[in-house]
């Protein structure tokens, strides 16, 4: 049973930093490409990064760059997000997913797996 388990959310201030993590069990982590989404109330479901197998190709969403870094560690099956220089439109449901993909996709369908996601609130 695949399972992605999110943690590292809170509430923060403004231009603040939060590192969000994400643990993966159940899979072949480093055959999967990662991706973090987010979810703010009354809005679909956004991509906000992605990366590669080897962790060699990343990408992110325009809102977040220069902003955030997505990473991971495939010995500890497990993905990062660093969020700096937060801002209030940032505040969102952030959830992790799995692609079993050679290229990195940026698209939610195209995410076979994901976890339950872990609030992020950024007060201003």
């Amino acid at each position: 049973q695949v399972q992605l388990v999110e943690s590292g959310g809170g509430l923060v201030q403004a231009g603040g930093s939060l590192r969000l993590s994400c643990v993966a069990s159940g899979l072949t982590f480093s055959r999967y490409c990662m991706g973090w989404f987010r979810q703010a109330p009354g809005k679909e479901r956004e991509f906000v990064a992605a990366i590669s197998w080897t962790g060699v190709s990343t990408y992110y969403t325009e809102f977040v760059k220069g902003r955030f870094t997505i990473s991971r560690d495939n010995a500890k099956n497990t993905v990062y997000l660093q969020m700096n220089s937060l801002k209030p439109e940032d505040t969102a449901v952030y959830y992790c997913a799995a692609a079993r993909s050679t290229l990195v996709p940026t698209i939610a369908a195209e995410y076979h797996y994901w976890g339950q996601g872990t609030q992020v609130t950024v007060s201003s």
